[in-house]
């Protein structure tokens, strides 16, 4: 089945475009610039499309990583997202970060040997993050909280065996978390890595609304208001 899907991951620092290609991963783009998400998507999606001679409509689905994360970055990816359906009439499909960052650790090889658990973490504020705890075939275990770690966190599953911690908050929590069992793997997700996931929801047909999809946000977005007197 020569299914082509539009990947866009905007959920951290990182934002990463990417096509996939019966299968495979055959374009992408990807840039740290600080807060350039808004800038940057919607063009590295047209430069991917340009990149294979395709346009809008020939794909099968544009799939966009559904949170939690940045407010911002969501809102980007997801607006992006639904913007290319609208236009061209194709179906839109999600893929949890958390799901990503698993995928993604699957995906390059990274989880250690005898793995019992994959921990992914997505950076909050100080010591908390977005995280649950999964199998290492993907499974997931427990809900998606937000967590503030300290020396208890996780203490069942890094008594069990190997456990990975991936995603950009897992540096922050090396020092608290590390025992012999323990590894940990700073990483942002990337939209490459969105391929097998999507490629599942994809096949199983599980298309969002269109009109009617946001991002999981998982914390209420709070505006913060600026000390400095304007007038």
């Amino acid at each position: 089945m020569s299914d082509r899907i539009l990947l866009i991951e905007t959920s951290t620092s990182l934002c990463s475009v990417a096509l996939a290609e019966e299968g495979r991963i055959t374009v992408s783009r990807e840039s740290v610039e600080p807060r350039a998400h808004a800038a940057l998507t919607a063009p590295f999606a047209q430069q991917v499309l340009q990149e294979k001679g395709l346009r809008a409509a020939d794909l099968d689905a544009v799939c966009v990583s559904a949170g939690p994360g940045s407010y911002t970055g969501l809102r980007v990816g997801v607006s992006t997202a639904k913007g290319i359906c609208f236009a061209a009439g194709v179906p839109l499909l999600s893929v949890g970060t958390l799901d990503v960052l698993v995928a993604q650790a699957r995906a390059e090889g990274l989880l250690p040997a005898g793995c019992r658990y994959v921990i992914p973490m997505i950076d909050a504020r100080r010591m908390e993050v977005y995280t649950a705890v999964f199998t290492p075939d993907g499974q997931r275990l427990t809900e998606v909280e937000p967590r503030v770690i300290d020396a208890d966190s996780f203490r069942q599953e890094r008594s069990e065996g190997p456990v990975l911690f991936i995603g950009d908050g897992a540096g922050k929590c090396s020092e608290t978390l590390a025992g012999p069992d323990a590894h940990f793997v700073q990483a942002c997700p990337r939209a490459a890595a969105m391929l097998a996931p999507a490629l599942q929801e994809f096949q199983a047909g599980h298309f969002q609304n269109v009109a009617y999809f946001e991002p999981f946000y998982l914390k209420d977005f709070v505006a913060t208001v600026s000390r400095k007197k304007l007038f």
